[in-house]
């Protein structure tokens, strides 16, 4: 097998493709959210995975909810996400994505000029 023959879901993302995906996320409440995947980035020697969840009522002005879950695939590139427990790695994710968000606001300045 070659390696474009082992490509996982991570190695095939680009900002274009994210946009399109959907996953349904069964949460605590036993509810059903149908989430846009934001990114999936590496932090240290874990992915993560933020998603947010499609509302039904669009409000530019109200500040949208993200889900931040650790990311894993399988050999055959099977995805799972699992919680954050621990508060201090979550604080750590969250702050990385922040910076990822801002990179992101930056860049889209630098390619409107």
């Amino acid at each position: 097998m070659n390696d474009n023959q082992n490509m996982n879901l991570s190695d095939l993302l680009d900002d274009d493709t994210m946009e399109d995906l959907r996953v349904t996320l069964t949460l605590d409440n036993d509810e059903e959210a149908e989430c846009q995947i934001l990114t999936i980035f590496e932090l240290g020697e874990q992915n993560y995975i933020v998603l947010m969840p499609e509302d039904t009522e669009e409000d530019e002005e109200e500040e949208k909810e993200v889900y931040i879950y650790r990311y894993f695939e399988d050999e055959d590139g099977n995805p799972s996400l699992e919680n954050i427990e621990d508060e201090e790695e979550y604080e750590a994710v969250s702050d990385r994505f922040e910076e990822l968000l801002d990179e992101a606001e930056w860049d889209s300045l630098l390619d409107g000029e």
